[in-house]
């Protein structure tokens, strides 16, 4: 249930404002006695936060992840489409090369994103950058992105990384995390608002699981297991 809660909160941030705007002009109108036409207005608003406020609760959605517990598995961090997979001559996190497995996530996604692995956040590093669609590969190299490591617990000295990545839409990521905390496989750990993408990025060490455009979920798809 860590940072349990978070998701919802920024839901409420973006949800309560027009709210009050709409509640305001309503006994606004009625003390001044507008006319049909106004009200009229004024209940079209009203409808329209309505749908806003449903969609923005749909998006938020934070369910609790069911991470199998079997030993020697990465886990998805995102929930979204696996639309890349390769090898990396170099890791962005730890010395040698690594796998790389690229999940997009839709505006229709599930935006909280998880511990592929148990273990210690090592690193927290924040690299500013464009905001090119999600959809483009080479989002991953030039856009505004946050880089978690972990260190595993299971294998002393292995680190695994997670690359949260902002597109065109999604301009906010919001770690929930800090460098030295301790977390299980399956916790949240950071939002994206909106469509953007997450990287996973792995040592050779681990057989790939997944294939491209299999639909993955957060905390619980296996990604790759020890070879």
């Amino acid at each position: 249930m860590k940072h349990a809660g978070i998701a919802r909160r920024a839901a409420l941030k973006l949800i309560l404002p027009p709210l009050l705007a709409v509640i305001a002009a309503g006994l606004l109108g009625l003390m001044l006695g507008w006319p049909a036409w106004l009200a009229g207005l004024a209940g079209t608003a009203a409808a329209l936060w309505l749908l806003f406020a449903g969609f923005t609760v749909y998006f938020f959605r934070d369910p609790e992840a069911r991470p199998p517990g079997a030993p020697g598995l990465a886990l998805s961090p995102g929930h979204g489409k696996v639309d890349a997979i390769e090898i990396l001559n170099q890791s962005p996190c730890f010395p040698g090369p690594c796998h790389r497995v690229s999940i997009f996530l839709s505006v229709i996604d599930i935006h909280v994103q998880n511990a592929p692995v148990s273990g210690k956040i090592a690193g927290l590093r924040h690299a500013p950058g464009q905001f090119i669609s999600a959809l483009k590969p080479q989002s991953a190299l030039q856009n505004e992105n946050v880089l978690i490591e972990f260190a595993s617990a299971e294998t002393p000295g292995e680190k695994v990384g997670v690359r949260l990545i902002a597109g065109v839409i999604a301009r906010r990521i919001v770690p929930f995390v800090r460098e030295g905390d301790e977390l299980r496989r399956g916790q949240r750990i950071s939002l994206i608002q909106f469509g953007s993408r997450c990287d996973l990025y792995l040592p050779l060490d681990y057989k790939i699981k997944v294939k491209l455009g299999d639909k993955v979920v957060g905390g619980e798809t296996i990604m790759a297991a020890k070879a």
